[in-house]
């Protein structure tokens, strides 16, 4: 028996160049990319709920281009017209330049990092009067909140989309044909159960990226048979290379 079918929970690559393709060439697989989980934004009705004007703000801390779509969305939809003081905060180059799309990028007052924590506390100190408003999903990391408290910043975290689970089971009707199933957020083991609630491991080989979604596996009472990152395999790719390997060296004879 050898690996020949692999799922993996995210969009199929745009560019061909990407390593899932060398994988599959290596060991004649057959690969198939379906997002387990989709993006949806909150209604202007559920934002209300929060309480929050965002006027009463004087930057906005962006984490992720998904962050500003929602965030002038919702501006649209409530019909606030965002002032031209408005400071606006990101943690890379390239989600600032993103703004673009909604605001006269040169006309405004643009901060961004290099994606690492440190960057953002020298910006954010620098500006530590201001009243932060930090766009997020209903699931979100920790990181910029934690590091605001720690700098005792005023701010305040409001959902303005939410992760939830795709309609899998229509296009896929059983998960049996498949040797693996790749997963990279502990939103897409949700999903797995909220498409299969019957869902029953058996000898399907799972993988998962990333400590929580690991974590998220394990809690599911689902066997982890492959983890990346590690030292050895710092992306799912490598990780699979190297189990499927050992796989199918062990397996050659059966």
């Amino acid at each position: 028996m050898k690996i020949k079918k692999i799922l993996v929970s995210q969009p199929k690559p745009t560019t061909e160049k990407s390593p899932y393709f060398d994988l599959a060439e290596e060991f004649g697989l057959k690969l198939e990319f379906k997002s387990f989980i989709k993006v949806e934004g909150v209604t202007a009705k559920e934002f209300r709920q929060e309480r929050i004007n965002i006027l009463d703000f004087t930057g906005i801390v962006f984490t992720s281009r998904t962050a500003i779509d929602h965030f002038f969305r919702i501006c649209t939809e409530m019909r606030v017209t965002v002032p031209d003081t408005m400071k606006y905060f990101c943690i890379s180059e390239a989600i600032a330049f993103y703004l673009q799309k909604y605001i006269v990028y040169r006309k405004r007052k643009i901060f961004y990092g290099d994606k690492k924590v440190e960057d953002m506390t020298k910006i954010l100190l620098k500006h530590k009067t201001e009243n932060f408003l930090v766009p997020v999903s209903d699931v979100h990391k920790e990181n910029i909140p934690a590091l605001m408290d720690e700098l005792h910043l005023k701010y305040t975290k409001s959902v303005f989309y939410k992760t939830v689970s795709s309609d899998v089971a229509s296009e896929i009707p059983d998960l049996k044909e498949y040797d693996i199933l790749a997963f990279y957020t502990p939103a897409g083991i949700k999903s797995l159960f909220h498409n299969y609630p019957n869902f029953e491991q058996g000898s399907t080989i799972i993988a998962a990226f990333g400590e929580a979604t690991a974590e998220a596996v394990e809690e599911a009472g689902l066997r982890l048979d492959i983890k990346a990152p590690t030292e050895k395999a710092p992306s799912m790719t490598m990780a699979l290379e190297q189990f499927i390997k050992a796989y199918n060296k062990e397996n050659k004879s059966k």
